[in-house]
């Protein structure tokens, strides 16, 4: 693929390489840009600018009327635009990675068509045979139009540059042609201005200053474009070059944390987001701006990159331009933002097929996200030298602040500061001491000092040195002592992997670099997600999550052993990406890398153990009932010591919250630390005092005491003799009181309700009370579904004179409790539905839809019954993919099956939605029969599978 910086602009004081002297004598409004670059099509295929041009003649020498004659320019220059644009696509599906000939080759047929326009425009519809000094104009591109960039659905931005102030004739000659542009349909953003203007407007906007810095002539009064070439170097541009820098790195850090702050985002936009192309075309505005640098490839010249470097930033324009290019064409519209369904067919058209279980958007992403990488590292290298030139402000305070009190610190042996930044001793022989290039990243974590681009270039440069590296005693010590480093140790492990080092030293690692996981639920890239996870115990450590985290925090202040807690972090993700279970995958490589490192065998076996089990302690906490005993013996057998359950709990949160912002919450927390303390008790002996009897008669007592207060002794013991086991373990006592008020109030038939705020678990809480039927918890279900709420917990309870009493814990589509002002109208929904005004089945049919953009995620339905798992209960787990009516349709389908619910317990991650219940048959037994569980399971694989076709 030729180089992307073939389609940079050209200076409008600069005569286009090759053109014909007759183009130069040509009358000023007939002058036309050359075509900006390599195209994806011979120019004439594109688009013939002499035939165009013929073809409009002899049209406009018909008639007079000028809005009969600018309709018919309009006709032809759609036609001409349509069948350009036409070939280009069809091109550019022939040749998918020609991102950036597709971008030259748009902005080729645009400049025809704006050229065309301004000459209808000034020869047949405004035309002055003997024009004055004020009745001149020139036309330039500008923004990335100017700079020759442009994607299928680009804004097409446009300056009008006049002599003096505006006259009728001009203002005339610019509303015909934006008015025929409009007709075409282009967005365009547009400007009349003097020389003069653009220099006052340009010192007090750095947007306006950014475009003037890419315009490109087109047509029209070329003295006036060269005058504004001049005058903007010698009054502007070349004296205000450190004021630039800082305005458009400002302007960056500003966009990268509206677009999340991560390159490593899984739904990026391609434009604006961290590692995009805005990122590219802010290093190109800057090298510009400095050294007057018209392509990537002047910077070697300038010392600002080396020629892999520019290879490296010519590979990912042309990648990301690739992309841009067909994520217009794919949306029919402007659309930078690179969603899952975006992604898929991104991948096929531009030609990824699946390999060793991969599929094929996988592939494509992984590519994605190394390419934004690789911009990430240009824009460091970038940065660092305009400090070290004293064109950007250095950020690093505290080691000036060292260095002016006479207090730097003190470098090992073959490091020296340089520029503020920590690099290699210029009589440092990496090839005689590889162990420096680990000791680069411990000495930049003691000093504090930011890696200087020589340093990370040498380092990237010896990732074979460094993987020889790998059974290394002091290279393996000096990667351990980094791993359990207090200070912070993501900070390092980031400079390693930005490097490539960390990758290389440990190549598990290094397979999940950039690797994406193609699901809702994950918010970053395997790696990111990684390096998260130890920053989060690093805040932790710190105390800035104490009120969030007390049990982790009092844990971590306690003391745990801090290294294999961070080898298991570091690890626990590693066997993704490869076929088979990655929990059992990533155990095994956690051993394999245990042993190549040396780590005694104490320490490899618990770090196997976490690895192997890292996912268990949120599995039990989400989808079982952890308020049986039951569940709580099963996992405690599981854990077996009170220190794995420690590292375990911490291992958990941290992986909660390094998927992403909003998937930790209250909810998952308090599940989570009730799950913690019910195991510790177990494992101490303390739960044999809390027998199943015991806690019955401790919750009667507490509720009776209450309860007693305001009902007469009759009332109490008839409310304690009503009640089974179940609703005294399964409930507060808040809510047992509750449930008591309601009977008092509730008559025959009737439905007694109360929708509160639970801010303790972060959401709302819907307690039912009414006389029980066949279905109860389907119809519950449906009415809260219809309301648009998620269901993450429920409960439900007969009592002895058949009432249910039903609990259900929603949240609202953004996993939130529901904000004071809504609930009425939950209310309302909930109660049309359960009065029969609302009917679920037919509301379903409409609203169980399945999103596009999450439709081609892979979803297995699966449902298993587990028997042992509860001492009363049969346990039927479904996962299958989430949609609005699938807990009600799961729901109807038991009930239809004479199944009785007692609870359900209801996790989503993403797109997939693991959905638990506990059941007894009508006889209030286990569901025993083989028969009977297959028939059920085959029915509620149909239900599902019914539902993904509807939707």
């Amino acid at each position: 693929m030729a180089s992307p910086s073939a389609i940079r602009h050209q200076d409008a004081s600069t005569a286009p390489p090759g053109e014909p002297a007759a183009a130069q004598a040509a009358p000023a409004h007939l002058r036309r840009a050359p075509p900006p670059g390599r195209l994806v099509l011979p120019a004439e295929e594109i688009i013939d600018p002499q035939a165009l041009h013929a073809q409009m003649a002899q049209t406009m020498a018909r008639g007079p009327q000028s809005e009969t004659l600018r309709r018919a320019a309009v006709e032809h220059l759609r036609s001409a635009l349509h069948r350009g644009r036409q070939a280009i696509l069809d091109a550019l599906g022939r040749q998918p990675s020609d991102g950036p000939a597709a971008a030259a080759s748009f902005t080729w047929l645009t400049d025809a068509i704006v050229i065309e326009a301004a000459t209808v425009a000034q020869t047949w519809l405004h035309p002055r045979p003997n024009p004055t000094k004020s009745e001149h104009m020139a036309v330039l591109a500008t923004g990335g139009y100017g700079r020759g960039e442009m994607a299928p659905f680009s804004d097409v931005d446009l300056l009008f540059l006049t002599p003096y102030k505006q006259t009728a004739w001009g203002e005339s000659v610019i509303e015909t042609v934006l008015y025929m542009l409009w007709d075409l349909r282009f967005k365009v953003g547009h400007a009349v201005r003097t020389v003069d203007d653009c220099l006052r407007l340009a010192r007090e906007d750095i947007t306006i200053r950014t475009a003037l810095l890419e315009r490109r002539y087109l047509t029209g009064e070329a003295v006036l474009a060269d005058e504004l070439e001049t005058r903007l170097w010698t009054e502007l541009f070349s004296r205000t070059g450190p004021e630039f820098v800082e305005a458009k790195l400002a302007e960056r850090d500003e966009r990268h944390r509206r677009h999340g702050g991560s390159r490593y985002l899984v739904e990026p936009n391609v434009k604006e987001g961290k590692g995009g192309l805005r990122d590219l075309q802010t290093l190109y505005w800057i090298a510009k701006y400095l050294y007057r640098a018209g392509t990537p490839e002047e910077l070697v010249a300038r010392g600002v990159f080396t020629e892999e470097e520019v290879a490296i930033f010519n590979a990912a324009e042309a990648f990301l331009w690739s992309v841009r290019s067909h994520l217009h064409r794919l949306s029919g519209r402007a659309n930078e933002l690179l969603t899952f369904d975006m992604q898929v067919e991104m991948a096929s058209a531009m030609g990824y097929r699946a390999e060793n279980g991969r599929r094929a958007v996988e592939i494509f992403m992984q590519a994605y996200f190394t390419h934004a990488k690789h911009v990430g590292d240009l824009t460091r290298i970038f940065c660092a030298l305009l400090e070290a030139r004293h064109v950007k402000s250095r950020p690093a305070l505290i080691p000036r602040l060292r260095r002016a009190f006479g207090i730097a610190p003190r470098l090992e042996p073959g490091f020296v500061e340089r520029d503020g930044r920590l690099d290699f001793d210029d009589r440092a022989a990496i090839s005689e001491t590889p162990a420096l290039l680990l000791r680069l990243f411990r000495e930049g974590q003691r000093s504090g000092l930011r890696l200087h681009p020589n340093a990370m270039r040498r380092a990237a440069a010896s990732t074979a040195q460094i993987e020889a590296l790998r059974c290394d005693p002091e290279a393996v010590a000096i990667f351990l002592e980094l791993l359990a480093d207090v200070e912070d140790p993501q900070r390092a492990l980031r400079r390693m992997n930005e490097t490539g080092a960390l990758g290389a030293f440990v190549p598990e690692f290094g397979e999940i670099v950039c690797l994406m996981q193609f699901n809702m639920y994950h918010h970053y890239t395997v790696d990111e997600h990684t390096l998260n996870c130890l920053s989060i115990l690093h805040q932790i450590e710190e105390g800035a999550l104490t009120e969030d985290l007390p049990i982790a925090s009092s844990i971590l202040k306690g003391g745990i052993d801090r290294l294999v807690l961070s080898l298991a972090l570091l690890l626990h993700d590693v066997g993704k990406g490869r076929p088979g279970d990655h929990s059992e995958l990533g155990e095994k490589m956690a051993r394999a890398v245990c042993a190549r490192m040396g780590v005694d065998a104490g320490t490899a076996e618990l770090v196997a153990w976490l690895v192997r089990h890292h996912l268990v302690m949120s599995d039990v906490a989400q989808k079982r009932d952890i308020s049986d005993p039951h569940t709580v013996r099963d996992f405690a057998h599981i854990v077996k010591t009170q220190e794995r359950l420690k590292l375990l709990l911490l291992l958990t949160v941290c992986d909660i919250k390094g998927v992403g912002p909003g998937v930790w919450n209250n909810w998952k927390a308090q599940l989570l630390r009730q799950l913690y303390r019910a195991t510790k008790a177990e494992l101490t002996g303390d739960a044999d005092i809390s027998s199943r009897a015991a806690r019955e008669a401790a919750a009667k007592t507490a509720f009776a005491e209450i309860y007693a207060q305001r009902a007469s002794a009759a009332s109490v013991t008839e409310e304690l003799e009503r009640h089974y086991t179940g609703y005294w373990l399964g409930f507060d006592t808040d809510t047992q009181i509750l449930f008591a008020e309601l009977d008092e109030a509730v008559l025959s038939g009737e439905i007694a309700a109360q929708i509160t705020p639970d801010p303790a678990r972060d959401a709302t809480r819907a307690v039912f009370y009414m006389e029980d039927h066949p279905g109860i918890f389907a119809r519950l279900s449906g009415a809260l579904a219809i309301a648009g709420a998620n269901v993450v917990d429920a409960r439900s309870h007969t009592t002895s004179d058949g009432y249910a009493t039903s609990v259900f814990w929603v949240q609202d589509h953004d996993g939130k409790p529901y904000e004071k002002e809504r609930l009425d109208r939950l209310r309302r929904i909930v109660e049309r539905t359960l009065k029969g005004e609302v009917v679920a089945r037919e509301e379903f049919k409409t609203r169980d839809k399945i999103k596009k953009r999450v439709r081609d995620f892979t979803v297995p339905t699966r449902v298993v019954f587990d028997n042992d798992g509860s001492d009363i209960f049969t346990i039927v787990e479904v996962s299958a993919r989430d949609r609005p009516g699938l807990l009600y349709d799961l729901t109807r389908t038991l009930a239809a099956a004479n199944i009785a619910i007692s609870s359900a317990v209801v996790a989503t991650y993403g797109a997939q939605a693991v959905d638990v219940f506990y059941v007894k048959d009508l006889f209030g037994l286990k569901i025993l029969s083989e028969a009977k569980r297959r028939a059920i399971e085959e029915r509620l694989a149909r239900v599902v599978e019914r539902g993904a076709q509807t939707g």
